[in-house]
């Protein structure tokens, strides 16, 4: 049934270039009242990180987060596994380990056929079995478009806790995914992708990052996030704002997707429209030249790699772990003072 379906036609966004401008979404949470306080939360709103945790008081915290979108692929299998990747992310890059997820659902039921949504949920099923934990409920709604995604409990020793507001002076920066991902499905759009390349990018979205556990028990391993909608650089720039520092990024030792084939896609007008507003958004606190470099540095990821802010001391152990995982070992770039009339973000 679904090699007929090509979910993307029914969306107006895909994967987490949906997500809402980091601009606009500044505006709408300075709206919320944060006069009330809560003891036990030890991570909110306040440094953008990647899920809440609340203090259970026994040394171990409770990590609660939720993600979802509209198709970046057309099989419906396919886009079930990336969406559920995506969402437990959030859990392994704060250093915790997955227990549960339910389901998020949106469906035009008037425009795909209930089988179809079967299929999503079957992928985003077997994603759960292989992070080992169950799909355990969920909730549907009718929507004008397919959404799919999960809310996912997970539970962390605080000993281990990483967020991304932790960076220090001196770390070493390590992305554990190749980026380049909003340009391919873009290509895959317009119908210009080889196979190899979309292939490439879809096993890149539905690898767990289930190596932040381990990462996470490291003390050198200061500062974790996940690399999503707003790009490697609005990502960085949160954990640089969080930490009240600045980085600088070397710009051909951040791993990709196929380089030599990203710039060909580029070339042909092959740019997300996320890439434009995630600039648009933050793009004052960069010193980075426009064009191709700028659009990959800020080209929204699904299910992207962790960002790892490093001391010096535990690179080696870092790069240990990185390479026994199958995962980039290089350095691309490092973390120092911020002065307050220079950009945050500047390349090497």
């Amino acid at each position: 049934m679904s090699d007929s379906i090509r979910l993307t036609q029914y969306s107006h966004g895909a994967g987490c270039g949906c997500k809402i401008a980091p601009g606009v979404l500044n505006t709408m949470l300075s709206c919320m009242n944060r006069d009330t306080n809560y003891p036990n939360l030890i991570v909110g709103n306040d440094t953008k990180d990647d899920a809440a945790v609340v203090d259970l008081g026994d040394g171990t915290g409770i990590v609660s987060t939720t993600d979802f979108f509209m198709p970046i692929v057309d099989d419906p299998h396919t886009f079930g596994r990336i969406a559920a990747a995506n969402a437990i992310s959030d859990i392994y890059a704060m250093g915790g380990t997955p227990l549960m997820a339910i389901a998020i659902l949106g469906w035009p039921i008037d425009k795909l056929a209930p089988e179809v949504a079967g299929e999503v949920l079957e992928g985003g099923r077997t994603i759960c079995a292989e992070a080992g934990i169950p799909l355990a409920g969920g909730h549907s709604i009718d929507s004008p478009e397919p959404i799919f995604g999960l809310a996912v409990t997970g539970r962390v020793p605080l000993a281990n806790l990483k967020a991304n507001a932790s960076a220090q002076v001196g770390d070493v920066l390590f992305l554990t995914k190749p980026i380049g991902v909003g340009i391919i499905t873009t290509a895959e759009k317009k119908g210009l992708v080889s196979p190899e390349h979309i292939q490439a990018a879809i096993a890149s979205m539905t690898a767990l990052n289930k190596v932040g556990e381990k990462l996470s028990e490291l003390p050198g391993v200061n500062a974790m996030t996940d690399v999503t909608g707003f790009g490697l650089m609005g990502h960085l720039l949160e954990m640089c704002q969080g930490s009240g520092t600045s980085a600088q990024i070397d710009f051909q030792e951040v791993p990709t997707l196929d380089r030599v084939a990203l710039m060909n896609y580029h070339d042909q007008g092959c740019v997300p429209g996320g890439a434009s507003r995630n600039f648009n958004s933050y793009g004052e606190h960069l010193d980075i030249p426009e064009g191709f470099t700028r659009d990959l540095l800020c080209d929204p990821q699904t299910s992207g790699g962790l960002l790892l802010s490093v001391d010096r001391t535990s690179i080696e152990v870092v790069q240990d772990i990185l390479r026994d995982h199958n995962l980039p070992i290089n350095i691309i770039g490092n973390i120092t003072e911020h002065n307050e009339n220079d950009k945050i973000v500047t390349l090497i």
